[in-house]
C-alpha cells in the first residue's frame, strides 16, 4: 500500500484536499473501534490482575486503580509510533497520524495525545468535536496542542 498519499509529507497533504475529506467521520468510527479494543484489553488485564492479586495475597489488587489508563496510554503510544502511525481503529478507517512538520509521532507523542484527548473529552464533551468543524484542517484541540494532524491513507 505505498500509494502517493502515504508517501507525502503533511505540507504536501494540505494542498491535496482529498487527504482531509471525511476525516471527522472516520475518526469517530476509529475511536469507537479503539474503545472496544481498549475495553477488551482491560478485561483481559483485569483477569490477569485478579490472579496476580491472589498470588500476592492482595497486594496486586492496587493495580486496578491504574489498569485502564495504563492500557489506554500503552495502546495509543505503541500503535501511533508503529510504522503505520495509526491505532487499529485508525487503520481500519483508513487514517494515519503525522506531525505538522511532516515527521512521524513517537511513543511519547502518542501517549500524550491520548491523555489530552481523554482530558478534553471529559471536560468538553461533546463540544470537543465542534472544534473540528471550525478548523479548516479538521484538527481537534489536542491535535493542535501537539502539532499533529490526522489524514486519510486511501
Amino acid at each position: 500500500m505505498n500509494s502517493a498519499l502515504e508517501q507525502t509529507t503533511y505540507e504536501d497533504d494540505v494542498v491535496d484536499y482529498r487527504t482531509l475529506q471525511g476525516v471527522r467521520t472516520r475518526r469517530i468510527f476509529a475511536f469507537l473501534f479503539d474503545f472496544a479494543v481498549i475495553s477488551l484489553l482491560s478485561v483481559l488485564g483485569a483477569v490477569f490482575v485478579f490472579f496476580l492479586g491472589i498470588l500476592t495475597f492482595g497486594l496486586a489488587f492496587g493495580l486496578y486503580a491504574i489498569l485502564v489508563p495504563a492500557i489506554a496510554l500503552v495502546y495509543s503510544g505503541t500503535t501511533l509510533s508503529a510504522p503505520e502511525h495509526a491505532t487499529i481503529g485508525m487503520r481500519i478507517a483508513g487514517l494515519t497520524m503525522r506531525m505538522k512538520g511532516g515527521g512521524a509521532p513517537d511513543f511519547i507523542t502518542g501517549a500524550i495525545h491520548a491523555v489530552l484527548f481523554y482530558l478534553s473529552v471529559s471536560i468538553l464533551t461533546p463540544f470537543v468535536l465542534l472544534f473540528a468543524l471550525i478548523n479548516g484542517e479538521k484538527r481537534l484541540l489536542h491535535d493542535i496542542l501537539l502539532g499533529t494532524v490526522v489524514i486519510r491513507t486511501d
